[in-house]
């Protein structure tokens, strides 16, 4: 089993900045693209950032020039760095990663979710 384990999150400004950071950890054989979603009560999930093994990334409209995705494969970790928050960034922030096995088989593992509230 593969498990995800987020953290970082909190209480932040309007206008103020976040990392957070997600491992994973457990059978790890390969993991592919990683990346971060993002929930508000009611609503859909919805895309964040996403990064490949080999570093390429690609972001929401929403945060793209405010946010900034990045993994440490040695540390089977990824970043989400978030500056400018807007109330509207409010919401939980899950990370997944992409797991093949030795055998090929591929599965989007996913973290508990952590709590952003952007609030003066």
């Amino acid at each position: 089993q593969v498990q995800l384990v987020e953290s970082g999150g909190g209480l932040v400004q309007p206008g103020g900045s976040l990392r957070l950071s997600c491992v994973v950890s457990g059978s790890i054989f390969r993991i592919n693209a990683m990346g971060w979603y993002r929930q508000v009560a009611g609503k859909e999930r919805e895309l964040v950032a996403t990064i490949t093994s080999g570093g390429s990334t690609n972001y929401a409209a929403s945060v793209k020039g405010r946010a900034s995705i990045s993994r440490d494969n040695a540390k089977n970790t990824v970043y989400l760095e978030m500056n400018s928050l807007k109330p509207e960034d409010a919401a939980v922030y899950y990370c997944y990663a992409d797991h093949a096995t030795v055998w090929g088989r591929r599965k989007d593992y996913w973290g508990q979710g952590t709590q952003v509230t952007v609030s003066s």
